[in-house]
């Protein structure tokens, strides 16, 4: 499957629309974003399960925003529309491969309870 490109019109629709994401927040001009690319396209032909998705953190501001991007390359993995990992930083194709292992082997229920319950928490002590 291909990487797709991400900006305003399709962010939302990509996140919500699929079970799994995994999108590069990326720019042109940085030189670890350049040498993870082969990695993540290659990642991205065997899990075809799974949406590869880039951001150009310079065309598409307001996600990089939205999402505290601070340091180019991060990445994020949506499950189910939940942020279930976030990293800046290239990682190597082993670490990548099991990054997306965890990530599907995860208890989607038991992370929304566990989400619920640290909600539910936050809200007492306030």
């Amino acid at each position: 499957m291909a990487v797709l490109e991400l900006n305003q019109q399709n962010f939302e629709s990509t996140v919500t629309g699929h079970s799994m994401v995994i999108i590069d927040f990326w720019a042109p001009w940085c030189g670890p974003c350049r040498s993870f690319a082969p990695v993540f396209e290659a990642a991205s032909e065997q899990h075809p399960d799974v949406v590869f998705a880039k951001v150009n953190s310079d065309d598409e501001q307001a996600i990089a925003g939205h999402f505290g991007i601070r340091s180019i390359p991060t990445l994020i993995l949506f499950r189910d529309q939940i942020i279930v990992f976030m990293q800046a930083g290239a990682m190597p194709a082993s670490a990548l491969q099991s990054v997306i292992e965890q990530a599907k082997a995860l208890d989607m229920d038991q992370v929304r309870k566990d989400i619920a319950e640290r909600d539910q928490q936050a809200q007492q002590q306030q």
